[in-house]
């Protein structure tokens, strides 16, 4: 019987057609490889949450002081006859610095002086009269108004006379001289200033109010003198300004520091403070760089936190910004959050933390 010649092109066709098949086979097996192959975890940074109650520093830069400094000056005014001490001259307790031209004083002393001994001769004379009937009582009574005020006024007359000489109020050393002889001074003018050696020294930092309502007494201070080439001394805070600068809105902190005989006042110096957790009014929240809030309404905010390399979108309670930081709780202590790269990253997407240097400068991060 004869076979047909159609099954026979078939069977030899299909070797060459399996043949021309395998690469186009190849070709979409590999796509379909590097298809399922997984992208690779997004790069991101993160920061770690601390817990609110987290000690810190707060530093900041003030001038060496002698906690007695004492700014001299007349209470009256007058023209200087003699300045008998310079700058850096040790005194005494009691010593003359400075003295005014009496002249003027003296001449008012003696005039209330005389009035005085009017005022009592007539008080007396009248009294003698009243006794007889001659004067009323209101008289009498006027007369010994008249000596109370002649009293007064040579009293005050007596104390501006003492005040013509100027005498330092306690032993130390003069610090500055801010006059000469033969000016005009004023009353309140500032003649010299003289510091008592006795007294601690201390570091008057200006702080920042936020800064200082986490400071206080007794905290410790490392203090840093750049002419001292820089070497760290010990200090103790001692004093913490209750009013700020109605200027500046700073507020003074007083460090003391143990005795230094190579310390002079005037000095600059740094200090680092070792301090509390802020206020009750923030304490409640934790510290986490601004940029980790993705979005804020109201009291309620959003981040991403890291799960073993997973980002996980978790609700916060907000409590405002506070420079660069943002305030928020609700998160556990010791908790990463996603800084940069967080606007760039989904709900349950893979992430790798890495060197901030290593990030993209624009767009989607990528690895």
């Amino acid at each position: 019987m004869r076979r047909s010649a159609q099954p026979l092109l078939q069977r030899a066709w299909r070797p060459l057609v399996f043949a021309a098949a395998l690469p186009l086979l190849a070709s979409c097996g590999g796509k379909a490889k590097e298809a399922e192959a997984p992208a690779l975890p997004t790069p991101v940074e993160a920061a770690r949450v601390a817990a609110p109650n987290v000690a810190g520093t707060v530093s900041g830069t003030g001038t060496l002081e002698r906690r007695r400094e004492m700014a001299l000056s007349f209470r009256i005014a007058g023209v200087l006859t003699r300045m008998s001490v310079e700058a850096g001259d040790s005194v005494r307790a009691g010593q003359v610095i400075a003295t005014i031209d009496p002249a003027n004083l003296d001449a008012r002393q003696q005039q209330t002086s005389a009035e005085l001994d009017r005022a009592r001769r007539d008080v007396e004379r009248d009294k003698a009269l009243f006794e007889k009937g001659y004067v009323s009582r209101q008289r009498l009574d006027d007369r010994q108004s008249a000596l109370k005020s002649a009293q007064a006024a040579y009293s005050s007359a007596s104390f501006d006379r003492r005040w013509a000489q100027l005498v330092s109020p306690a032993s130390g050393v003069v610090l500055t001289r801010a006059a000469q002889t033969g000016e005009v001074v004023q009353p309140g003018q500032v003649v010299a200033r003289v510091a008592d050696l006795t007294s601690p020294l201390v570091l008057r930092l200006p702080l920042a109010a936020r800064d200082a309502a986490r400071v206080r007494v007794g905290d410790s201070a490392r203090v840093r003198v750049e002419d001292l080439g820089g070497q760290l001394l010990n200090g103790t805070v001692t004093r913490v300004g209750e009013a700020a600068d109605t200027r500046t809105g700073a507020v003074a902190v007083e460090i003391e520091l143990a005795g230094r005989p190579d310390l002079r006042s005037g000095q600059i110096a740094s200090a680092e403070l070792s301090v509390r957790a802020a206020p009750t009014a923030t304490g409640a929240f934790a510290r986490i760089p601004a940029e980790a809030v993705l979005e804020a309404t109201g009291a309620r905010a959003f981040v991403l936190r890291l799960d073993g390399g997973v980002a996980r979108r978790a609700a916060v309670t907000f409590g405002g910004f506070d420079g660069d930081d943002a305030l928020v709780s609700g998160l556990a202590d010791g908790t990463q959050v996603i800084t940069a790269g967080a606007g760039f990253v989904s709900d349950g997407e893979q992430v790798r933390v890495v060197d901030p240097a290593r990030l993209p400068t624009g767009g989607r991060a990528r690895p």
